[in-house]
């Protein structure tokens, strides 16, 4: 399916997360398509399954699994893509941080 990476600083939730993101804007997963239960992932990627029932609680949260009780967790039928007003609100973000940066820097200088 995808690695998990011990070195990555993200949390292991997070890359669980993103890779099931990958793996469904790749088409390797199809909308409707079934997911690992939490305890076949978690064994394939040696991980404790609480680390993936987060990620994959975090994903049906946002659109992009659907559980259907006695069934299993599915892909999306049209799994959620991150809202143009989200993604806005992502760039102003890094645009202030960029901005900030020098004046960080400046500070730090002078009080070294």
């Amino acid at each position: 399916m995808f690695a998990i990476n011990p070195t990555d600083p993200a949390p292991i939730w997070r890359q669980i997360e993103e890779g099931v993101r990958r793996l469904i804007a790749l088409g390797a997963l199809q909308p409707g398509a079934s997911v690992p239960s939490v305890r076949d992932l978690a064994k394939d990627l040696r991980v404790n399954p609480n680390t993936v029932a987060r990620a994959y609680q975090r994903l049906t949260e946002g659109g992009v699994l659907s559980v259907k009780r006695g069934e299993g967790t599915f892909v999306a039928d049209q799994p959620s893509q991150p809202k143009k007003a989200e993604r806005s609100e992502l760039d102003a973000a890094v645009d202030e941080l960029e901005a900030a940066f020098p004046r960080v820097v400046r500070e730090h200088r002078r009080k070294a």
